[in-house]
């Protein structure tokens, strides 16, 4: 596999895209996924795993390819259009073995947070866990952030606290931390990605116990 091939290819996805989807996110995903796939194979948080390395850094190339055409409207599941695109793509760079299209056509399938495809293999449990993670610590705090500002979001509304809001994402930005993001830990699959989801939400509890407290003025 070609990975500067598929790289290039997959970033014709990208353009226009919010900075919490575009391709900087996906490049940051491609390095996480090489790091879980480095502890896993060293067996750093458990036993030694072998990676598909070429599956896994080709799915994650590839997984939101299908980002724009939902955010256009033109599609409803980006991830599902993002499977069969990942197909064609990799056909036309060519790939021509079936059980290596498989493999990284379901990595994409099922790397989505909200869908309901559990991933069922270790390089598709990787790449959830790698999307996941670009979602907490200080980049996950930049990227709710940012979606605030693109969406004109309140940042935090002290007579709607967490407990009283009943919206399934969270009416505000401090209340979506509360409703998603410190869940992100408990969505991943490997013991990689569970020990850095760890030490990220770690960074996020105690940015928001900093934040309340300035929100209240007490800091």
């Amino acid at each position: 596999m070609d990975e500067t091939a598929v790289r290039d290819a997959a970033r014709e996805y990208f353009d226009g895209l919010s900075p919490c989807h575009d391709v900087q996110h996906v490049r940051r995903v491609v390095a996480t996924a090489k790091r879980l796939a480095d502890a896993t194979e060293r067996g750093e948080h458990g036993p030694a795993r072998d990676v598909d390395r070429d599956v896994l850094v080709a799915a994650a190339w590839l997984h939101d390819v299908g980002r724009a055409k939902e955010s256009r409207g033109e599609i409803d599941d980006h991830a599902a259009w993002g499977a069969s695109e990942s197909r064609t793509v990799l056909r036309d760079l060519g790939e021509r073995d079936d059980a290596f299209l498989d493999a990284v056509a379901h990595c994409v399938r099922a790397h989505r947070f909200s869908n309901d495809v559990e991933p069922e293999t270790l390089e598709a449990e990787l790449l959830c866990d790698a999307d996941n993670l670009d979602a907490t610590g200080a980049v996950g705090v930049a990227r709710v952030f940012a979606y605030a500002g693109e969406y004109g979001n309140t940042l935090h509304d002290p007579d709607l606290p967490p407990a009283a809001d009943d919206s399934p994402a969270g009416e505000t930005s401090f209340n979506h931390f509360h409703k998603k993001i410190l869940e992100l830990a408990d969505r991943t699959y490997t013991p990689a990605g569970r020990a850095l989801a760890a030490d990220r939400q770690a960074y996020v509890e105690e940015f928001l116990d900093r934040f309340e407290r300035e929100a209240r003025g007490d800091a």
